[in-house]
């Protein structure tokens, strides 16, 4: 386990192993963090974003420059209250890790077998992962949650919840990847993904959060309490309604809600439709390409098609089409 800074080294009983990273509407991401946080998960490890990790540019706050810091990449641990009960299985604990940024995707393999280190020393079998899946279903609409697994008997063992199976497609990014290489290490696992609307990718979406940490839930058999985050899905729910009802009356006709409402839901909305900062990394990085070899704009635009960002990025992206203008003798 090189390069894994212990803190401490906790004894758990046959743990399951969690990760999480940033995606489309923070879905893994957001319920990662807040499985941590309402089960009081423990940190117990860290991983040194060095080694995975560059910066690419400074950031700017009320017009002051910084250098910002390198991602996190910490392990937390939880262990399972339940005890054991006659003939049954022993619980499980929980080893969560998390970070807060996916690296460049030249280090991503090396980067999943470096996490993985860590199931040797714990007796690790399991490995969980969660996704979005953007499809065409409307924000007010309860999302479904679907599974892909890496063998027939975690399969199985998964159509009882009432969830449905993932038959066909691809799981991208980290929260993808990992999984596939667990299995490679003879890793069992499964992931869990929960359905977004395609027009939301960039908005943090709470209710996908809740709708898979409902199912975890069921799955692991452990109590959540997920009060707060259906609170929070409620919230953002309804912010997006008053925008949209906005939008539709136009402006010949009165809001339907004050013009400094509005700037609220604009700026609490704003909040939740960042990029990723590990997704504006890989852009950045297609330009780099693109302006070097054309061919590599076909990859650069589905990038940013599959993130809603081509409005943002159009004047740069139609840029490297423009022929250099010649110059004077």
């Amino acid at each position: 386990m090189t390069g894994i800074n212990f803190s401490k080294k906790p004894k758990l009983r046959n743990p399951f192993l969690l990760v999480a990273w940033p995606g489309m509407g923070e879905v893994a991401f957001k319920a990662a963090r807040f499985l941590v946080e309402k089960l009081g998960a423990e940190e117990f490890a860290s991983i040194d974003s060095g080694d995975f990790f560059y910066l690419t540019g400074s950031v700017v706050k009320e017009g002051i420059m910084d250098i910002p810091d390198l991602p996190y990449n910490k392990f937390y641990y939880w262990k399972n209250p339940a005890t054991k009960h006659g003939g049954k299985t022993e619980p499980n604990d929980l080893i969560i890790f998390i970070s807060n940024a996916q690296p460049d995707l030249a280090r991503s393999h090396e980067y999943c077998q470096h996490i993985l280190s860590i199931t040797s020393a714990f007796d690790i079998k399991m490995v969980l992962c969660f996704a979005a899946m953007p499809i065409p279903i409307d924000h007010t609409q309860e999302p479904s949650v679907w599974f892909a697994a890496t063998d027939q008997k975690i399969k199985d063992s998964l159509i009882k919840y009432n969830i449905k199976i993932m038959s066909e497609g691809q799981i991208s990014g980290m929260n993808g990847l990992f999984l596939g290489v667990a299995k490679k290490m003879n890793l069992s696992g499964f992931c869990l993904l929960s359905e977004i609307p395609i027009y939301t990718i960039q908005i943090e979406n709470p209710k996908a959060s809740y709708a898979i940490l409902e199912t975890l839930s069921r799955i692991l058999g452990i109590a959540i309490d997920l009060s707060e985050l259906n609170n929070q899905a409620n919230s953002v729910e309804e912010q997006i309604n008053q925008l949209i009802d906005y939008l539709k009356t136009g402006a010949a006709q009165p809001p339907p809600i004050g013009e400094e409402e509005i700037e609220k839901i604009k700026k609490s909305l704003s909040e939740y439709s960042k990029l990723p900062q590990s997704v504006r990394i890989k852009i950045e990085k297609l330009f780099s390409e693109a302006k070097k070899d054309l061919s590599k704009a076909n990859e650069l635009k589905q990038e940013l098609d599959k993130w809603n960002a081509y409005k943002e990025y159009e004047d740069r992206f139609l840029d490297l089409f423009k022929k250099p203008k010649d110059k004077g003798n």
